[in-house]
């Protein structure tokens, strides 16, 4: 196994955060033991050990993991959009719907962190500031390009960050409202707070 480690390190690593994403997914957190993981993984606790100190770093790499993909995904979305207010519009479009399409992660990474301890919140609060300073840039490249009126981007930013969150919480946990509702509903009235009229 050893060897495998040397050979492979990216190839076993993405197998352990698999197959660690199905045990959490169907036993929970503190239910999931590091051995159910190296047999789902089909590597050895050292395997695991070389690349995750604990079932904590793990579970936080799957989150990171998780924040990486929204994050492809919403500047893949953006790709051939000119900055201004399209670009806002197109990347809350791409991050709910990426949510849609990973509702189950979602639900496990964002529902089952909460309550986890200071570490976990410490990452939820890093990937929220993460993507607020996402939405910031775009904001702030909507007006400098005259689409809205100067704003406080970095406060405006962090309130639609809290907005989009707790609707996304509730529908990753419960799935209500379904995923069109919320942005038919959400994205007016983000788009409204910063004086900016989408017909």
């Amino acid at each position: 196994m050893n060897d495998v480690t040397k050979e492979e390190p990216q190839g076993t690593k993405d197998r352990i955060l698999d197959a660690a994403l199905s045990i959490f997914a169907n036993k929970g957190y503190h239910d999931t033991r590091l051995d159910e993981i190296v047999a789902e993984s089909q590597t050895s606790k050292g395997a695991i050990y070389f690349h995750f100190p604990n079932k904590e770093r793990l579970f936080l790499a799957l989150v990171d993991q998780f924040a990486d993909l929204l994050e492809r995904r919403v500047t893949e979305a953006i790709e051939g959009s000119p900055p201004g207010m399209g670009r806002v519009q197109v990347a809350l479009a791409a991050t709910l719907d990426a949510f849609s399409k990973y509702r189950r992660p979602a639900k496990i990474l964002l529902v089952q962190a909460v309550g986890l301890g200071t570490t976990f919140e410490n990452k939820r609060l890093e990937i929220n500031e993460r993507f607020a300073q996402l939405i910031e840039t775009y904001l702030q490249e909507a007006v400098d390009v005259g689409d809205i009126e100067p704003v406080d981007t970095e406060v405006v930013s962090h309130a639609w960050m809290g907005a989009i969150y707790n609707v996304i919480i509730r529908w990753v946990y419960t799935g209500e409202p379904e995923s069109e509702r919320i942005l038919e509903s959400l994205l007016p009235l983000l788009l409204k707070s910063v004086g900016y009229n989408h017909g």
